[in-house]
């Protein structure tokens, strides 16, 4: 079993900047990945980013690339999502998820077996 406890939402203008954390409890093993959805209202629950446990690759959704990174800090069990140039779409909640598997990071929620409680993120014009 693994919990997933996020923080770091919250209010910010466009342009701004803001990281979430996330931090998992129990085993973590070789082949494990943890990712980064979102879900605005009225819309379905999209991937943003993930990455591998171990040796660190990573994959962003395209509407993300170039502005948020996705980081680990194996000795912390904590997952970062460094998210800049924050736009009013990337309005939504966002939800950490963990999964084992082997190969790259995968971007469909079914791959990932826990999830995180979810945090409000949200950018004003």
């Amino acid at each position: 079993q693994v919990q997933l406890a996020e923080s770091g939402g919250g209010l910010v203008q466009a342009g701004g900047s803001l990281r979430l954390s996330c931090t998992a409890s129990g085993r973590i093993y070789s082949n494990s990945h943890m990712g980064y959805f979102r879900q605005a209202p009225g819309k379905e629950r999209e991937f943003v980013a993930a990455i591998r446990w171990i040796g660190g690759t990573t994959d962003y959704a395209d509407s993300v690339k170039g502005r948020f990174t996705i980081s680990r800090d194996n000795a912390k069990n904590t997952v970062y999502l460094q998210m800049n140039s924050l736009k009013p779409e990337d309005t939504a909640v966002y939800y950490c998820a963990a999964g084992a598997f082997w190969g790259l990071p995968r971007t469909t929620q079914d791959e990932y077996s826990y999830w995180g409680q979810g945090t409000q993120v949200t950018v004003s014009s």
